[in-house]
This record gives C-alpha cells, sequence and structure tokens, in this order.
C-alpha cells in the first residue's frame, strides 16, 4: 500500500502531496522532493528511447530503510512519485504500474475538467470536505 503520493508539476513544484497520517509526514514531503533529482537522471539519461517507447513508468527510483519511492512520467513531463512501504513484499512491479495508471487516468480527468485551471494545486473532495467539517 502506498503511504505517500504526489503530483509534481514540469516545473517541479508540487500540485498534489498526500500522505497518511503520521507524525513523519514531513519525512515523506522531503522523500518526494529529493526524489525528483533521481526523476531527472532517469529522464535525461533514458532521453530519446524514453519518447521513442513511450514508456512513462521509471521503476524503483530508490529504496530505504522503511520505504521504496517509485517514479512516473507523463508525456506533458509531469511526475507521479509514490513511496510503498519496504515491509510490503507482496507488491510487484506490475501492480505498481497499474496504481500509476489509475493515478495518470485520474490526474487526466482533472485536467479535462473545464473548471480547473492548470497550474493550481489539486484537492481532493475528501480533504475539501473535511474541511468544511472542521469549520462547523
Amino acid at each position: 500500500m502506498a503511504v505517500c503520493i504526489a503530483v509534481i508539476a514540469k516545473e517541479n513544484y508540487p500540485l498534489y502531496i498526500r500522505s497518511t497520517p503520521t507524525e513523519n509526514e514531513l519525512k515523506f514531503h522531503y522523500m518526494v522532493h529529493t526524489s525528483l533529482d533521481v526523476v531527472d537522471e532517469k529522464i535525461s539519461a533514458m532521453g530519446k528511447a524514453l519518447v521513442d517507447q513511450r514508456e512513462l513508468y521509471l521503476g524503483l527510483l530508490y529504496p530505504t530503510e522503511d520505504y521504496k519511492v517509485y517514479g512516473y512520467v507523463t508525456n506533458s513531463k509531469v511526475k507521479f512519485v509514490m513511496v510503498v512501504d519496504s515491509s510490503n513484499t507482496a507488491l510487484r512491479d506490475n501492480e505498481i504500474r497499474s496504481m500509476f495508471r489509475k493515478l495518470h487516468n485520474s490526474y487526466t480527468d482533472v485536467m479535462c475538467n473545464p473548471f480547473y485551471n492548470p497550474g493550481d494545486r489539486i484537492q481532493s473532495r475528501w480533504k475539501m470536505n473535511y474541511e468544511k467539517s472542521q469549520k462547523v
């Protein structure tokens, strides 16, 4: 199961970061931002091959003691980063790919929304409803 998911714009600013509510939420944000260097390295190393093969999944970016960080990049250079608990050995590469495909489809749905301004932060319905309930 993913403990943190991030959507990063082409210019490397976060559009959406969501992590499980823990005491180390800042740690996940740090992991996401440090993984952007690895994403850039992989994209530049693949270069033309990435465009030719249409391979959007970057695979494992780097493992840590407790987590594994995976990456995915769209044709428009928007990056998706997923942090997974490394104790979950049942997750296979194909399952990670399918989670990224679902995330990419959801991102495409947001971009197709005529009321969304490209470049704005993406907010989930759950978070908006939660914030409204806290104000009452």
